[in-house]
């Protein structure tokens, strides 16, 4: 059975033409009633990585939470936002970053709720395959639905983040670390991620595309205009569909590949019914995207002795620009293998500590860490999958 995506074209972010996007491409799956019914509590959950304005392309763009929200009060649902952004939490930091990527303004705007309730339990989840018990934010558990609304970019450790990688953020502040440290392994902490997903459950999946990220993403490549929305019942078709059409092999991006290997969804064209805006396609550039180390190099192919020590030299890592560096410290407190150390005001990485996680890259507002790949890496993982 083929799981329908639907694509609208969409410009900008202007107000009128992001509600006549979003409407069209709920319309094209049937409308926001099949989804969620009247009187439900519905937490959305857009991609809110750090407190980046909405000019960044950081994070999901509040005219389009907006957008949303509208069509949920329209049918008679509770929309609430909600997120847990990596790294030290509390309601003071919480606030600062809804307020300033317009989160705050956007539920002003439609009477939608921000969640303030930083609680959270641990639940079993007995067909997980690596995270078999899961920390979860309380409001998630409590919700009716859940709505995925995630930022189309590119990914330094897991190569794309969309709709998939987005409910990692159902995961409490910094026990998000706790995950990175115990599954390092990229294959492992994809498995984690669709085991997070397959618990939750969104009922809705959409990706804002309007404008996306390219190069270092998720918080330090360039904005790109991509000109879309893109929305499913089902958030590993639409990971699958939202990497194709930037030019990224879908079966290159961990999530996407360990979800069909499961069986939640039919990967290849044939598997997915792509409706709405056809013509949009043809707006979509192929993306700069990042090389990562991926078993797929080496796998099966060679004995374990060279697939060891090409592992060894592909091996990227992190490198701090200590003249653009504020030494605020983020980095160290935020790394979950402790592999970062100050040293007169500056971070000096530990290498032999290093999980390779990016996490120091990835909220860093300064943009002062870089990953260096080395040559083999980039000829083998880098370029247009």
């Amino acid at each position: 059975m083929q799981i329908k995506v639907s694509v609208a074209r969409c410009e900008s972010y202007e107000r009128d033409k992001a509600n006549a996007a979003m409407e069209k491409v709920l319309g094209a799956l049937g409308g926001i009633d099949g989804f969620m019914g009247g009187g439900k509590r519905v937490i959305v959950k857009p991609n809110l990585v750090m407190a980046k304005r909405p000019e960044d392309a950081v994070t999901t763009h509040p005219v389009l939470v907006e957008a949303l929200c509208r069509q949920i009060i329209a049918a008679g649902g509770h929309p609430v936002i909600a997120d847990s952004p990596g790294g030290p939490l509390n309601v003071t930091l919480l606030k600062r970053i809804y307020r300033l990527t317009g989160m705050e303004e956007a539920a002003k705007k439609t009477g939608a709720e921000l969640n303030l309730n930083l609680e959270f339990e641990e639940v079993p989840h007995p067909k997980g395959k690596v995270a078999r018990r899961v920390k979860i934010m309380k409001c998630v558990l409590e919700a009716d639905a859940v709505v995925s609304f995630a930022k189309l970019k590119t990914h330094g450790m897991m190569l794309f983040t969309g709709a998939v990688k987005n409910m990692f953020g159902t995961v409490p502040g910094l026990v998000k670390g706790e995950y990175h440290f115990n599954m390092p392994r990229i294959e492992d902490f994809s498995d984690m991620l669709v085991d997070i997903c397959t618990l939750v459950g969104p009922a809705l999946s959409v990706i804002d595309g309007i404008v996306g990220m390219e190069g270092e993403g998720p918080s330090s490549g360039r904005p790109v205009q991509t000109e879309v929305i893109l929305a499913s019942e089902s958030p590993y078709a639409l990971d699958y569909a939202a990497a194709a059409m930037v030019g990224i092999r879908p079966e290159r991006v961990p999530t996407v590949s360990r979800a069909a290997e499961r069986g939640l969804f039919a990967a290849g064209p044939d598997g997915l019914d792509i409706v709405g805006d056809m013509d949009s396609l043809c707006c979509i550039k192929n993306y700069d995207t990042p090389a990562i180390v991926s078993a797929s190099f080496t796998r099966g192919k060679y004995p374990v002795f060279i697939e060891n020590m090409v592992n060894r030299a592909v091996q990227p890592k992190p490198v701090f620009m200590h003249r653009i560096c504020t030494g605020c410290g983020d980095c160290t407190t935020n790394c979950p293998a402790g592999a970062i150390e100050m040293v007169d005001g500056r971070p000096i990485l530990k290498p032999d500590k290093c999980i390779r996680c990016f996490c120091c890259q990835e909220l860093c507002y300064q943009k002062a860490v870089r990953i260096y790949r080395p040559w083999l890496l980039r000829t083998l993982g880098r370029g247009r999958y």
